[in-house]
């Protein structure tokens, strides 16, 4: 891995972790336990936590709250989205 696609990593890290930050405060909390769980569970595709920020800012857009989207246990919807990510490989 060279310079340049370090540097533009840590760019595209920083532009996601801004669009975290903007989430409403309950959404926050919940991406931040799913990614806590994610990285635990570990190896995963990166766009799976971008599909996540974009799928919040819609629920957040509409109103709707987060557990309403995701329903009441967070691990269990990160395990579907896992096993959602294998099967499209």
């Amino acid at each position: 891995m060279g310079i340049q696609e370090i540097v533009e990593g840590k760019k595209q890290w920083r532009a996601h972790t801004a669009r975290v930050k903007a989430l409403p405060p309950d959404y926050r909390i919940v991406y931040q336990e799913m990614q806590k769980y994610l990285f635990k569970v570990g190896p995963f595709d990166g766009q799976l936590l971008a599909g996540i920020v974009d799928f919040f800012e819609e629920g957040a857009a509409a109103g709707t709250g987060v557990l309403d989207l995701i329903g009441p246990d967070v691990a269990a919807f990160c395990d579907d989205l896992i096993d959602d990510a294998k099967g499209q490989h």
